[in-house]
């Protein structure tokens, strides 16, 4: 794997984001499911799932989030309607930071998505309840930077990217070399 496409996505009002870049990472790890869940869980991702991407524009305010795609093809909106749409396939790994908006805007029929969370914390689910912003801030400022990179671990560079972008001003939407 030769780096991560990085986004950044701007607060709506409704859906927060992040100044955290969320990381593409094309043909990241081999289109199984089993491997998957077994690398993410050797880098302290864990409270793994396997299933699709909802089909709603939502977000988690108290966990970061990996999606590895294990089979198929899926079109996904990242950063909430005005956000960008990305297309994933079998072998690539999204990692999500918290407040970060996704929704499923086409699949193929054979998709399935290996999800887990840094050290297997408990995720909510919020669907940009403007009443909610308030409290979904202060969720997602409270939740850590992992200590390792789902897919290239304790080495791998999110922790120094994330580290170093928790300045809004350091990265814009661009490629990166995590």
């Amino acid at each position: 794997m030769s780096g991560a496409r990085a986004y950044r996505f701007a607060d709506d009002g409704r859906f927060p984001n992040s100044a955290l870049p969320l990381l593409v990472h094309r043909r990241a790890l081999p289109p199984d499911p089993a491997a998957m869940e077994h690398a993410f869980a050797a880098h302290g991702w864990s409270n793994a799932w396997r299933n699709g991407i909802f089909g709603f524009h939502h977000f988690h305010s108290t966990a970061h989030e990996v999606l590895g795609i294990a089979a198929g093809t899926v079109r996904v909106a990242f950063g909430g309607p005005a956000g960008r749409e990305v297309t994933v396939q079998a072998g690539d790994v999204v990692v999500i930071p918290a407040g970060v908006a996704h929704c499923n805007r086409g699949q193929s029929a054979d998709l399935l998505v290996v999800g887990a969370y840094p050290g297997g914390v408990d995720y909510d689910i919020r669907r940009g309840d403007p009443a909610e912003h308030a409290a979904v801030l202060r969720a997602i400022a409270a939740v850590p930077v992992p200590g390792s990179d789902p897919v290239l671990g304790r080495d791998g560079g999110l922790r120094r990217l994330w580290l170093r972008t928790s300045d809004p001003g350091v990265l814009q939407d661009d490629s990166c070399t995590p």
